[in-house]
């Protein structure tokens, strides 16, 4: 535990100068935004998501638009987000319940976001911290998975399981950058198919680099 606490103090001191801009990089203007960005963002790329994004938020501007949206025009405007027929209805469902319980507007909470339909807990953490600033959670992405394993921060596999070793020995006050600055590096330097170790800032604390 010590090491690994060593470890992630020196890794946040590095990657906090190196990122320090580091953000959700789903467009978005509100908390709302960003988490219908999240949901269709499922098995799909930011980049992709962001190609639909500004013509849907201009179409359905909060969740009482969505609430009413006809599934199969909602189907059509996300078409290309991949999985379209699914995420059409967790997101109708998702702004019915927003409507319903919580007046139209986003909780504050794990436990109420996790209420939602189609939400867990990294987006839940995702639009808890990048649109409100509210610690609940560190995100563990796909990123997250792969970097937390070669970094040594943990061995479990599931997701849950690795942010809570993760909360363990990432001071809160860095939980929310935390995730953003292992995503930005995951996808610029330590990248699954041709990590970049001789231009890794974390090369001679990684326990997996490729490079002497």
């Amino acid at each position: 535990m010590e090491e690994r606490i060593l470890r992630t103090t020196e890794l946040i001191k590095r990657l906090g100068k190196l990122y320090p801009d580091a953000r959700a990089e789903l467009d978005h203007t509100t908390a709302f935004e960003l988490l219908v960005g999240s949901i269709l963002a499922a098995q799909n790329t930011d980049a992709n998501v962001n190609k639909v994004t500004p013509v849907l938020f201009r179409k359905y501007r909060g969740p009482q638009d969505l609430a009413a949206a006809d599934p199969a025009e909602l189907e059509k405007d996300i078409y290309t987000c991949g999985f379209f027929r699914q995420k059409a209805k967790t997101l109708i469902a998702l702004s019915q319940k927003l409507v319903d319980d919580f007046g139209g507007e986003l909780p504050r909470t794990m436990d109420e976001m996790l209420s939602l339909p189609g939400v867990g807990r990294k987006t839940a953490n995702v639009v808890l911290g990048e649109a409100m600033g509210v610690a609940a959670g560190i995100v563990v992405d796909t990123h997250n998975i792969r970097l937390s394993h070669l970094l040594g921060l943990s061995n479990e596999k599931a997701a849950d399981k690795i942010e809570r070793d993760l909360m363990q020995i990432v001071p809160k006050k860095h939980w929310i950058k935390f995730g953003q600055w292992i995503t930005w590096h995951g996808r610029r330097v330590c990248i699954a198919r041709r990590p970049k170790c001789g231009e890794c800032v974390l090369a001679d604390i990684c326990p997996s680099r490729q490079v002497e």
